[in-house]
């Protein structure tokens, strides 16, 4: 399955991930922006391109997923401690004190971990963890008022915007994520977005058993694409997609097709399975409708292949969720 990941952060690391290469059968779309501020207009823009969204940091991955516009799997990169390791060592080269520095985004535990294992002092380091909310201003503030109050020597920066700022007051140096770091979390978001698409394709099979033959049957299931076929013992037979199915019923919370029915006949049972085969899903659609036939007179059940039950009645309320009788 060939995949489109989006990357999506500042001009320079998003090269930089691209120049680490795709996993095997997926293509990298560069997505860069100028400012963080911009990361919801450019996932927004990304809808119809892509299949899943890499960040280059944490800050954009946050500020997207604050603002809701994150609807296929993402993840963002991450700094470890080589990372910081690797600037440290650039401004020892430098001839930079790096006993006294102010750093920006990584978790204080983390900064404080890595330079304990490289046998480094500790208490003149200054950090400021990244929360939600928290602005490039925000981040130039904290790095001169260390400056300023605790005589640091140099600021590290993971957020360019701030970088950029600094570096024309102080030593600064910018973080960047490592090729491992970026090729670990690559794979992953592949994994993660295979997975998914794997789950959706899986066949979804309907049985639905009325009282007398429907012609308006055939037009309540446009919504869900799904083909319609007679079974021998006069029920119908449905086949579409998971994904489909999911959809079609506001994630197995809602069944439209069952306030149709309910309007046409006095009894009707709405049963879909969903299996890694068809031969599963058939099975699992044929418990589900005898399942809603003991619920009510107007009943649906989607049955899983883990024995979950999800019983959806045409009254719009929500399912109620429970395991299969052993």
């Amino acid at each position: 399955m060939a995949l489109t990941v989006g990357v999506i952060g500042p001009e320079d690391l998003v090269h930089r991930v691209v120049a680490v290469g795709p996993p095997s059968g997926t293509t990298l779309l560069p997505l860069p922006y100028h400012h963080e501020t911009e990361a919801v207009e450019v996932v927004e823009q990304s809808h119809e391109k892509v299949d899943a969204i890499l960040f280059t940091g944490v800050v954009p991955y946050t500020i997207a997923t604050e603002a809701g516009v994150i609807d296929r799997p993402a993840m963002y990169v991450s700094y470890d401690g080589a990372t910081l390791l690797r600037a440290l060592v650039e401004l020892l080269r430098l001839g930079h004190n790096v006993t006294q520095f102010s750093i920006d985004t990584l978790r204080r535990s983390e900064v404080l971990e890595t330079l304990i294992e490289a046998k480094m002092p500790t208490d003149q380091i200054h950090v400021l963890p990244y929360r939600p909310g928290l602005t490039s201003d925000d981040i130039v503030a904290f790095h001169r008022f260390a400056r300023d109050k605790h005589d640091t020597k140099v600021a590290i920066s993971c957020l360019g915007s701030a970088f950029h700022l600094l570096e024309n007051e102080m030593p600064s140096v910018r973080l960047a994520p490592s090729r491992y770091s970026i090729r670990s979390t690559l794979q992953a978001l592949v994994l993660t977005t295979t997975g998914q698409h794997v789950g959706d394709a899986q066949v979804a099979l309907g049985i639905i058993d009325l009282p007398e033959p429907d012609d308006a049957l055939a037009a309540d299931l446009i919504t869900l694409g799904a083909s319609l076929a007679a079974l021998p013992d006069g029920r119908h037979l449905v086949v579409t997609t998971r994904g489909v199915l999911e959809q079609a019923t506001e994630q197995f919370t809602h069944m439209p097709l069952l306030d149709h029915l309910a309007s046409r006949h006095d009894t009707a049972y709405v049963g879909f399975g969903v299996g890694r085969t068809a031969a599963e899903a058939e099975a699992l659609a044929r418990r589900a409708a005898g399942r809603a036939a003991s619920i009510g007179s107007v009943a649906g059940v989607v049955s899983m292949s883990d024995d979950v039950e999800i019983v959806i009645e045409p009254t719009g309320d929500q399912p109620a969720t429970a395991r299969s009788p052993e």
